[in-house]
């Protein structure tokens, strides 16, 4: 029998992997799923994106191997999106990477700059891939509490307190993923100064910032933080184009290298028509976000009702693609409580314990179903 490597025993495959297959399972035996556990955009891209990815298709090099470092207007058309939205200057030549999806940047990242033994701060909750990534790596997990008395934000005291001496990588994401907090400039510049003094790598996983959000931030808008940071964002949940898989890594223009060496050693760069997409995607003007978030506020105000119902405490100061909600009083276990939903009702949510420690006691629901399907779940606790 061939044995596997020693480093799948510290990892668990993905939870959505699994759990949708218990879920789909349901579904074929004709039990009337609503999903509203993954964040999946269920909306189109625009009709100018789309168009252009199939007038890409009779481009003369569209089928050949691609740079690794992207299309210059990818990259361009990146910097300008920082420039306009963020107020951010990025040089397109050296400082923008484009991703096969921001997932695959979170492994670069940590190939390139962690060595087996270093230490790496994780927020709980916070994405399950910084964990598993980090163990894969051969570096340890050191997780540092969000909680909602302090609005899902760092402890900065606490934080102080820990050993750092073998810390390389502190990963942030704000808005938060999964409890939907904002963060502010004033966090960030307190962030990247609490990386300088410790010297360590801060990393913002940035792809919420438009969803349902007035101010979308960047991490790099810190003065100096281009010194000890890295922004990674994605296009999947801004253009609905999360099946496209098109991210970014922003950065000073020797990280950029350091990922650029493990990246090229990985994949043969992106299909030329999903570039093109980007690129077109990228100029979307402020219609655009007004138009699909007008779509997500009817859902979530949908979401909320639903909650609601299911005794829930909504944390209603979220923003981004999800409604964090804490279970009712006296429910211990929120694995047990989304397992109750999806076998009865038959709708599947996400239980915050996957999150991390700090999730129990909180539920996670997806905006990605539409009104009506929202509507049909709350009519099923009539």
């Amino acid at each position: 029998m061939i044995k596997t490597a020693k480093r799948l025993d510290i990892i668990e495959e993905y939870y959505f992997s699994s759990k949708l297959r218990e879920v789909r399972q349901l579904a074929s035996e004709g039990k009337p799923i609503i999903n509203m556990g993954i964040g999946s955009p269920d909306l189109k891209p625009s009709k100018a994106v789309i168009d252009a990815v199939v007038l890409a298709m009779h481009d003369e090099n569209a089928h050949q191997y691609q740079s690794y470092q992207g299309l210059p207007e990818l990259r361009k058309g990146m910097a300008d999106f920082y420039q306009n939205n963020y107020g951010v200057a990025l040089d397109s030549n050296t400082e923008i990477l484009p991703l096969i999806g921001s997932k695959e940047g979170i492994m670069h990242i940590s190939m390139a700059f962690l060595n087996e033994g270093d230490h790496v701060l994780i927020p709980n909750p916070g994405y399950p891939t910084y964990t598993s990534v980090t163990n894969l790596v051969g570096a340890v997990p050191v997780y540092y509490d969000l909680k909602e008395n302090n609005n899902w934000e760092p402890d900065f005291d606490a934080l102080e307190k820990l050993d750092l001496s073998k810390v390389k990588i502190m990963w942030i994401g704000y808005p938060h993923m999964p409890t939907g907090a904002r963060g502010s400039l004033e966090l960030f510049e307190k962030l990247v100064a609490f990386a300088k003094k410790h010297h360590i790598l801060l990393i913002n996983d940035n792809p919420y910032s438009f969803v349902l959000n007035d101010k979308p931030m960047s991490l790099l808008q810190v003065e100096g933080a281009k010194d000890v940071a890295i922004e990674l964002n994605s296009l999947s949940k801004t253009f609905n184009m999360a099946g496209w898989r098109v991210g970014m890594i922003l950065a000073n223009a020797t990280l950029i290298d350091a990922v650029l060496k493990v990246k090229s050693n990985m994949d043969s760069g992106m299909f030329y028509g999903i570039q093109k997409g980007a690129v077109e995607a990228l100029k979307s003007d402020k219609s655009w976000f007004d138009s699909m978030n007008a779509i997500y506020k009817r859902r979530r105000v949908l979401t909320e009702q639903l909650a609601e119902k299911l005794g829930c405490e909504v944390y209603a100061a979220g923003v981004g693609l999800f409604v964090w909600a804490k279970l009712p009083a006296g429910v211990v276990s929120a694995e047990d409580f989304i397992d109750k939903i999806l076998y009865e009702k038959h709708i599947f949510i996400t239980p915050g314990t996957i999150f991390g420690s700090n999730g129990e006691g909180y539920i996670r629901f997806a905006l990605c179903v539409k009104e009506e399907k929202v509507q049909e779940a709350i009519d099923r606790f009539a």
